[in-house]
C-alpha cells in the first residue's frame, strides 16, 4: 500500500500552511488594507503580535516573497514592510474569507447546539 502525503492528500494543505500560520495573516491582511507600513505601525496594527514574533513572521514571509522589505540608509535608518505582487494576489481569497465570516454566528450557534447536546449526555 502506498502512503499519500498530505500535499498528494489535499493540494490546499501547502497553502494553508504559508498563509494561514498564526500571525502570517494578520501581517498580509494588514500590509494589504493599509499599504506600506514601518514596523512600529504593523505592531501598533497587530497588538497581541511580540516584537520577536512579528519580526519571525515578517521575514518567513520576504523569504516566500509575500513581502518586500526596503531598508532605507537614513539617520535613523527606516525600514518599512510593503505587500509584494505575490502577496497581493491573495486579495481575492481573503475577500472570500471576509465574506464568508458572515457566517461565524452560524458557527457560534452550531457549537452552542452541540455543547448542549454534549452536556445532556
Amino acid at each position: 500500500m502506498t502512503e499519500t502525503t498530505p500535499e498528494l492528500a489535499c493540494p490546499i494543505a501547502p497553502v494553508v500552511d504559508i498563509v494561514f500560520s498564526r500571525w502570517t495573516t494578520p501581517i498580509l491582511w494588514a500590509l494589504h488594507e493599509y499599504g506600506r507600513q514601518r514596523f512600529v505601525e504593523l505592531q501598533r496594527r497587530i497588538t497581541t503580535i511580540t516584537p520577536k514574533v512579528l519580526t519571525q513572521r515578517l521575514r518567513q514571509l520576504e523569504r516566500d516573497g509575500l513581502v518586500v522589505r526596503t531598508y532605507h540608509a537614513e539617520v535613523p535608518p527606516r525600514v518599512e514592510y510593503e505587500i509584494s505582487e505575490l502577496g497581493r494576489s491573495l486579495g481575492p481569497l481573503f475577500a472570500s474569507l471576509a465574506e464568508w465570516s458572515g457566517n461565524l454566528e452560524k458557527v457560534d450557534a452550531a457549537r452552542q447546539s452541540y455543547d448542549e447536546r454534549s452536556s445532556a449526555r
